[in-house]
C-alpha cells in the first residue's frame, strides 16, 4: 500500500519544527528515523496531513554525557549510539539491550527516540528506559518538561506526550555496571516475545519486564533469594497480564518471565 497523501516539511532549525508542531498538532508527526512511522504511512494505520523531518536538525543529534546521567537527542540513530566509546561503561544495559534492537540495517536509521516515541511494548529501548527509570525531555513552543520512563508509557504505542509535543531528548542514569538482559523472540531482531531486564538498587534489584503487558513493567524488589525470589517473580508474572497471541501462549510467557528473571536477578545481586 501506499500513504495517505501528506505536507512534508524540512525543518531548518529546532524552532521551525515545533512552530510547523504547535500549529497542526495532532494532525502532524515527527519524522526522524522512519523505520517505525513508514511502516505504519504505508499500511494507512497513521495519516498525518504533515510530515516534519528533523533528521537534518544537529543540535538533536549529540550524545552528552554529564556526572550521573547520559542525554541522548531526538537525532541520535541507534547504530550512532552502539558505536559511542563510552556505551559499555556509562550504559552498559544499552551495551547489552541494543544489538537485539531489529537490525544492522535499521539501526543505520531509526533513533533511539524515535523507538520510545513508537512505544511498541516489545521493544528493548523502552523496556531499558524504563529499567533504569530515565525520563525524557519533551518541548512544545510554550514550554519544556520531562516525564519519567514510568509515566510516559501509557498504553500500547501511546505515551504522555501530547499533541503539540516535540521528544527532544532522553536522558539514561549512567553507571549500574550491575546490570543484565535477556531476550525470547522468534529470531534475533524480530520483537520479543519476553525480554527482561535487571539493574542491581541501593537497596536491592530493579527488575523489568518488556513483551507481556501493553507497557514495560519494572518492580523493585529488596535481595531476594530461594522461595522468595519465587514467590515475588510469579506474582509479578500473573500482574502482567499476559495473553495468548499468534507468538506464544499467556502460561509460556509467564514461565519465561519466572524463569529468565531467576537467572537474572540472581546474576545481578551476586
Amino acid at each position: 500500500m501506499k500513504p495517505a497523501a501528506f505536507d512534508y516539511v524540512r525543518a531548518e532549525t529546532l524552532g521551525e519544527a515545533i512552530e510547523v508542531l504547535a500549529q497542526h498538532g495532532g494532525d502532524a508527526r515527527i519524522i526522524a528515523g522512519g523505520q517505525s512511522l513508514m511502516a505504519m504511512l504505508n499500511m494507512r494505520l497513521a495519516r498525518p496531513k504533515v510530515l516534519i523531518d528533523i533528521m537534518r536538525l544537529r543540535e538533536l543529534d549529540r550524545i552528552d554525557s554529564t556526572s550521573g546521567s547520559v542525554k541522548i537527542g531526538a537525532g541520535v540513530r541507534q547504530a550512532a549510539l552502539l558505536a559511542w566509546p563510552e556505551l559499555a561503561t556509562s550504559l552498559p544495559l544499552l551495551s547489552k539491550a541494543l544489538p537485539w534492537t531489529g537490525h544492522a540495517q535499521t539501526r543505520s536509521r531509526g533513533t533511539v527516540c524515535g523507538s520510545l516515541a513508537h512505544a511498541d511494548p516489545s521493544a528493548e529501548l523502552p523496556l531499558a528506559l524504563v529499567a533504569l527509570g530515565g525520563e525524557l525531555h519533551l518541548r512544545s513552543a510554550g514550554k519544556q518538561r520531562k516525564v519519567a520512563a514510568r509515566e510516559f508509557f501509557a498504553g500500547m504505542m501511546a505515551t504522555a506526550r501530547a499533541d503539540d509535543e516535540l521528544i527532544e531528548a532522553v536522558s539514561f542514569p549512567s553507571g549500574n555496571a550491575r546490570c543484565a538482559f535477556r531476550e525470547v523472540a522468534r529470531r534475533h531482531g524480530d520483537f520479543a516475545i519476553v525480554a527482561c531486564a535487571a539493574v542491581a538498587t541501593k537497596d536491592g534489584v530493579r527488575f523489568a519486564v518488556g513483551g507481556v503487558a501493553d507497557v514495560p513493567t519494572a518492580r523493585d524488589w529488596p535481595r531476594l533469594e530461594g522461595s522468595a525470589l519465587d514467590d515475588a517473580l510469579n506474582g509479578f508474572a500473573h500482574e502482567l497480564d499476559a495473553r495468548d497471541d499468534v507468538h506464544a501462549t499467556a502460561r509460556y510467557r509467564r514461565d519465561l518471565v519466572r524463569l529468565i528473571g531467576r537467572d537474572l536477578v540472581r546474576e545481578v545481586l551476586q
